[in-house]
């Protein structure tokens, strides 16, 4: 009776032990991946810290707490380049605008060639399905040794704003100076007789604010984000550009995990993704009321004008492409995933 007693005891205690054997190796098989970002932790404001915050939940989610992540916004981990280096080297995931991805794959320049979308689904399915797209993820990949997870968008389609005049035509572009993302921006300013001055993000306001810069290029959320409305008067509708940054990470970490756990995180990118495209999108047309009820005068460019812009912007961004040494390859297979190799001719 005795022995049958301690038997139900000892079992207890063996299992217990047991448990607190398993829990300890998971909690000792959780890693934890840094996850860096432009922009404010604010999800009102920060379409990106929309995607990275969401991210996080689906990734602790699918992977059963195996992997967590931890977010450092505001550039808080340096700015692009260095981030870009981080990521090259440890085993982090970063989103990275054009000025983090080029020094690595100069071809990625062709994805912004002006007007190359007409709408958010044309511009979707030429990063989900296009060839091109495909060939810059093998490159960047067999170059710097970092995967390309996601292309996010990060509010919209781009926007001229400055503090000078209304802008309805590229021939108001005359004389003033606008702040450039990166050497492709510089390129389609000057096409438009202005010029064009690479700033880091974090320097723009400032620099509008004390007349560095008369104005800059920004989808309406990252007008929003930095505040610029302070500082900036007219606000140009031309959408010539899409607004995206991109997911990266350090390919011998993604490599190194076994195939359940990259399917689990690479599914919870897809859906974080997916959300924050719809997100994106719904908050387009509130932002721009926005910016006009802070005082911004908005200005929609008629068709005529629209078309001068593409008229001028188009020949000038593909010439500046070829004088980069790009070769014609990567423009042809961008032009034919967008439906336009009518420019090809």
């Amino acid at each position: 009776m005795t022995s049958s007693k301690r038997f139900p005891l000892t079992a207890l205690a063996s299992a217990c032990l047991l448990g607190s054997v398993l829990l300890t190796g998971q909690a000792m098989a959780a890693t934890t991946i840094n996850l860096s970002y432009n922009g404010a932790p604010d999800p009102d404001r920060n379409a990106v810290h929309v995607f990275a915050t969401n991210l996080k939940e689906l990734v602790e989610d699918k992977t059963d707490g195996e992997i967590l992540l931890e977010l450092y916004p505001n550039s808080m981990l340096g700015e692009e380049e260095d981030r870009m280096e981080q990521t090259m080297n440890t085993p982090k995931l970063n989103v990275a605008s054009f000025a983090g991805v080029s020094p690595l794959v100069d071809e990625i320049f062709v994805s912004a060639i002006p007007f190359l979308f007409d709408d958010f689904d044309d511009a979707r399915a030429f990063f989900d399905e296009g060839e091109y797209w495909r060939e810059i993820g093998a490159t960047l990949k067999e170059r710097a040794g970092v995967d390309m997870l996601a292309v996010v968008e990060e509010g919209g389609f781009l926007a001229f704003t400055n503090n000078k005049k209304p802008i309805t035509h590229p021939d108001d572009f005359e004389g003033l100076r606008f702040r450039a993302m990166d050497p492709s921006q510089v390129a389609l300013y000057e096409s438009f007789g202005a010029s064009g001055t690479p700033i880091p993000w974090t320097e723009v306001y400032m620099a509008l604010r004390t007349g560095v810069a008369d104005g800059q290029m920004n989808p309406p959320m990252y007008i929003i984000l930095g505040s610029l409305y302070e500082v900036q008067d007219y606000l140009t509708l031309a959408n010539i550009q899409y607004s995206n940054q991109f997911l990266v990470g350090n390919s011998q970490m993604i490599e190194g995990w076994d195939d359940d756990l990259r399917d689990a995180f690479m599914e919870a990118v897809a859906e974080a993704n997916h959300n924050a495209r719809i997100h994106n999108e719904s908050q387009v047309e509130e932002r721009i009321a926005f910016l006009e009820e802070q005082g911004m005068e908005v200005i929609r460019p008629s068709e005529d004008d629209l078309a001068a812009f593409r008229d001028i912007g188009q020949p000038a961004y593909l010439e500046w492409l070829s004088d980069r040494g790009i070769e014609q390859r990567w423009i042809d297979m961008a032009l034919e995933d967008a439906g336009m190799s009518d420019l090809l001719d």
